[in-house]
């Protein structure tokens, strides 16, 4: 077999196009190989999609192909331009590569599959690519994605927010909670921000969500109740964030009572702080008789501990009347504690408690965008950072978004 025959079919060209030339460099681990339509070739129009006669052709253009064995592949071809006698000359652009593009389908393709797998530095060290070429892969996939992307609003939304950077610098994130993707960036988080999402759909669009879990946010609140029909019935606050207001508390009580107990050389709370955040079951066995000791101790501590460990009960209830009365007796317990942080952590449970009762229609929690939040969080440590927020945006939406990312090979 001849190595044009072999090309043809390792390059997967088909008629009219075929492989004229193969020139093999091996002190240079590197194969060109030239491609040319058949003679008398037409070409269907750009524009009317009718067949039309070759006008002329382009400069020779150059494509980077999957890797032959160790050697680096190459294409190179001289575009035809049809003269339709409707729409003038027209371009017709390769089967084997996008319009303007630097690679094949192929190995544009298969950067997309290693750029899923390691960071962008990783992938021009094994792919052989600068840093701009293989960030341009990554950037038009997304945008390739967000093209074909259908346009539909989910019935079950979870919005929260991810630091860009120090110095509260955040994005807003909105979730897909049954696909588990990511549906929509953008910088801040106040009620604008979030806004600019909901407008992207009509009111009756708007009034097919089901629910929406967020934190206590006040913007949040804000722009759903603003934007979203019913909104004050599909709201749930999140029962991850409803707890750790009073984990807080227990922390603030924690550290305040260590003071107190130090100066009288007391140091029974000293490295605990993170056994009185965790769960019961979660504390570790080798700490498990430590713990046991203080826990049992007359200290506030403890009181707090307990009030914020019986607040787990509520969400086991089935049936929202029973849960709302098993918030009052806990409510009545923590507000009459005579603890700061608690009775205030309390009062803010209250505040809140219809969005927080919404739970027992919907039994939604954010659980889904912590997920993605802590795979975001990976992407920013694989990269060390992102100073440009385009670009992290970019990665969430290629790493988190869902989407159709490759790209289709188009037959001439």
């Amino acid at each position: 077999m001849e190595d044009t025959e072999l090309y043809t079919m390792l390059l997967g060209i088909t008629s009219p196009w075929r492989v004229t030339k193969v020139m093999v460099n091996m002190p240079a681990e590197r194969i060109d190989v030239w491609v040319e339509e058949a003679p008398g070739t037409t070409f269907s129009c750009a524009v009317c999609a009718k067949p039309a006669p070759v006008y002329d052709h382009t400069e020779e253009q150059v494509w980077r192909h999957l890797d032959t064995c160790q050697c680096k592949t190459f294409l190179h071809a001289r575009l035809p331009r049809t003269n339709c006698p409707v729409d003038g000359v027209k371009q017709i652009h390769a089967p084997w590569a996008g319009p303007r593009a630097q690679f094949t389908l192929r190995f544009e393709s298969q950067l997309i599959d290693m750029l899923a797998e390691c960071d962008v530095t990783g992938v021009t060290r094994l792919a052989g690519t600068s840093w701009d070429e293989t960030w341009g892969v990554m950037a038009r996939a997304v945008a390739r994605g967000l093209a074909r992307k259908e346009k539909r609003v989910p019935e079950r939304i979870g919005i929260d927010e991810k630091s860009f950077r120090k110095g509260h610098h955040y994005e807003s994130i909105v979730c897909d909670l049954d696909r588990g993707t990511v549906e929509y960036v953008v910088d801040d988080r106040t009620q604008e921000s979030l806004e600019s999402y909901y407008r992207q759909f009509t009111r009756e669009e708007l009034a097919a969500i089901e629910a929406i879990a967020m934190d206590m946010w006040d913007p949040y609140i804000a722009a759903t109740r603003a934007c979203v029909p019913e909104a004050d019935g599909k709201i749930v606050f999140d029962r991850y964030h409803a707890t750790t207001q009073v984990t807080k508390a227990v922390d603030k009580v924690r550290r305040r009572e260590h003071k107190e107990l130090a100066r009288q050389g007391d140091l029974r709370l000293q490295g605990t702080r993170y056994l009185w955040l965790r769960n019961e079951e979660n504390v570790p066995e080798w700490r498990r008789e430590e713990f046991e000791g203080v826990k049992h101790a007359e200290l506030k501590t403890s009181r707090a501990w307990a009030i914020k460990e019986s607040l787990r009960a509520f969400w086991d209830y089935v049936y929202a009347k029973c849960a709302e009365k098993y918030f009052a007796a806990w409510y009545f317990w923590a507000t009459h504690s005579r603890l700061g942080p608690i009775i205030e952590a309390a009062k803010t449970l209250k505040r809140h408690l219809a969005n927080i009762m919404t739970y027992f229609t919907h039994r939604i929690t954010n659980a889904t965008s912590e997920g993605i939040n802590s795979k975001i969080q990976t992407i920013k440590l694989m990269a060390c950072g992102y100073r440009n927020r385009e670009h992290y945006k970019t990665a969430i939406y290629f790493h988190c978004g869902g989407l159709d990312l490759y790209p289709r090979v188009e037959r001439a």
